[in-house]
């Protein structure tokens, strides 16, 4: 069996396409097709179904997926065993909301290239539905999802944990330092909000709506240092994770509000897909995000 062919077997079956194979391994169609015939005449098996002009994972090639990573991954070691620089090098595309993405640049990223140099990493922001469609199709390495808490027998969660969230507004509020607000006391205030219908915004509206309530914006962004900063400013609120605010509240640029009424529950995943494989980089990656931001 040669590691080639298993090599296509797994790009094809990431990407759920001869055409995206052949295009991410440099090879024509017709090479990859070549490449999946001989596998699965080695093998006397059909390894995918081929449908108008889509392919699925027969059982048989769902069961090779997990064989070929873990080829993939021994020849990956003792590539690297060879190597007694013990080099990492590579490139790293990983998706999250748009506040972690600030408070992962702002926090980790020069310490992480002073370690690997080498290893290159790509940013996209995204709405939880779409990180989970650039997995399916192979097109982001790892997400990070701010959200209800995701199970799905086709992801692997890394890390999760807990995020505490809070009303906050300007230390000047009206509201500021009264205890046990109720919902109703805040709801016609001027609210800055993050975008409709992503992520723990869209948590915090089905939650209103049990309340048979609903919050019209004056503004609505994924930036949450516009949102901190506008606040700061104003007379508006927000809703927003602990791990935007807690700074500003610290240094009495923000206040949380004690608003008791509202059990919201949001969840920070490390997400990465079962049939994804890890290599050296991405690995170190992922290990250390979780020591750095689940902590």
């Amino acid at each position: 069996m040669e590691l080639r062919n298993l090599i296509t077997f797994t790009q094809v079956a990431e990407l759920g396409s001869f055409t995206k194979a052949a295009q991410q391994l440099g090879y024509s169609q017709s090479t990859i097709s070549f490449q999946i015939k001989q596998l699965e005449e080695e093998l006397d098996c059909l390894l995918f179904e081929r449908i108008n002009h889509t392919i699925t994972l027969t059982e048989k090639g769902r069961e090779l997926v997990s064989y070929a990573h873990q080829v993939m991954a021994l020849t990956d070691e003792f590539k690297e065993s060879l190597d007694q620089e013990q080099q990492f090098k590579g490139h790293i595309h990983i998706v999250t909301p748009d506040s972690v993405c600030d408070d992962m640049i702002n926090k980790n990223y020069i310490d992480f290239h002073s370690r690997y140099p080498d290893i290159s990493v790509k940013f996209t922001t995204a709405d939880t539905s779409v990180m989970f469609d650039m997995l399916d199709h192979n097109e982001a390495d790892v997400i990070i999802t701010l959200d209800s808490h995701s199970y799905h027998k086709d992801y692997v969660i890394a890390k999760e944990q807990h995020v505490s969230m809070n009303f906050v507004a300007n230390p000047k509020s009206k509201f500021a330092g009264i205890k046990n607000l109720s919902i109703h006391d805040i709801i016609n205030e001027p609210f800055i909000l993050t975008e409709y219908g992503q992520g723990y915004r869209r948590v915090f509206d089905k939650e209103l709506a049990k309340h048979s309530l609903e919050i019209t914006p004056v503004l609505e962004i994924g930036r949450t240092d516009i949102i901190t900063s506008l606040i700061t400013k104003g007379n508006m609120i927000s809703f927003l994770p602990d791990f935007v605010t807690e700074k500003m509240v610290k240094e009495g640029k923000l206040c949380y509000l004690d608003v008791c009424d509202m059990n919201i529950d949001i969840w920070k995943q490390l997400i990465y897909h079962k049939n994804k494989w890890l290599s050296k980089s991405l690995k170190t990656y992922i290990d250390y995000i979780m020591e750095k931001e689940f902590n």
